[in-house]
């Protein structure tokens, strides 16, 4: 069984970047009036205490979100601003969403929402706060090609994995160019992290190949500790929605300017 739990990098520069282009496009989908579909699969426990020892051992929640927050990195109109502000406002100021609760924040009433979860107690987190969703304790990539194409067709895919399991940078091209076959018109979007070694550039190079108009979007930052290996965060997303690509190039010089 896995271990990694996000509870020590919950609302890190990772989070802050990832999530800032997840409510922008969310945001976006849910302007059409049609019913959408919203699918993860690595969805984690969807909230975070940011006072709970995990995120205070690392402070990478200080780092990121708290240091945005406080230094205005995004304005205050932004999605992800406004999705952070009504979650705070019913559960605490202390929390911060995974991205299960930030999709939450835009879906209506007529749209649906899937998402996966291995990891028992992140499992056992992840219903207390997602009543909204269809819950499946399985693997990700399962629940994403037995579901896809999704009811409603519209809609979007988070791939947000740990990592842990390194054949992950071999296989997720492969899992992603058969879910888009049955799913043309999904937004596909993939969270990797940027390494000390870059042991993504193999997957990105592929993805690239096999899907050359997808947007991509990559900030660096520097590691959260000394020996840390994460340095930058990298989003991929095919189909992405109008106007996506600004705001990734915008927030890429937020974090050149500040990180």
């Amino acid at each position: 069984m896995l271990s990694y739990q996000h509870a020590y990098h919950a609302g890190n520069l990772a989070d802050l970047h990832k999530h800032a282009l997840l409510a922008a496009a969310m945001d976006y989908l849910t302007r059409k009036n049609k019913p959408l579909s919203y699918l993860e699969t690595h969805a984690g426990r969807g909230l975070y205490d940011l006072t709970a020892p995990e995120a205070q051992k690392t402070g990478e929640a200080a780092q990121g979100i708290d240091r945005a927050l406080a230094e205005v990195w995004l304005p205050d109109d932004h999605p992800l601003i406004r999705a952070l502000a009504a979650i705070r406002a019913s559960r605490g100021s202390q929390v911060y969403p995974g991205s299960p609760l930030i999709a939450d924040h835009f879906l209506r009433y007529d749209d649906r929402a899937h998402l996966a979860e291995l990891h028992p107690a992140e499992f056992a987190a992840l219903r207390r706060v997602a009543g909204f969703a269809a819950l499946h304790q399985q693997d990700g990539f399962q629940m994403a090609q037995a579901i896809c194409p999704p009811d409603p067709r519209r809609g979007m895919l988070l791939i947000d994995p740990s990592y842990e399991v390194k054949t992950d940078y071999v296989a997720i091209p492969r899992q992603i160019g058969l879910i888009a076959r049955k799913w043309n018109v999904g937004v596909i979007a993939l969270w990797y992290p940027i390494l000390t070694d870059h042991r993504h550039f193999g997957m990105t190079a592929q993805l690239a190949t096999d899907f050359p108009e997808a947007l991509i979007s990559e900030v660096a930052f520097p590691p959260a500790r000394p020996g840390h290996a994460m340095i930058g965060s990298g989003m991929w997303i095919l189909n992405a929605p109008w106007g996506l690509a600004d705001q990734a190039r915008a927030l890429e010089r937020t974090y050149r300017d500040r990180a």
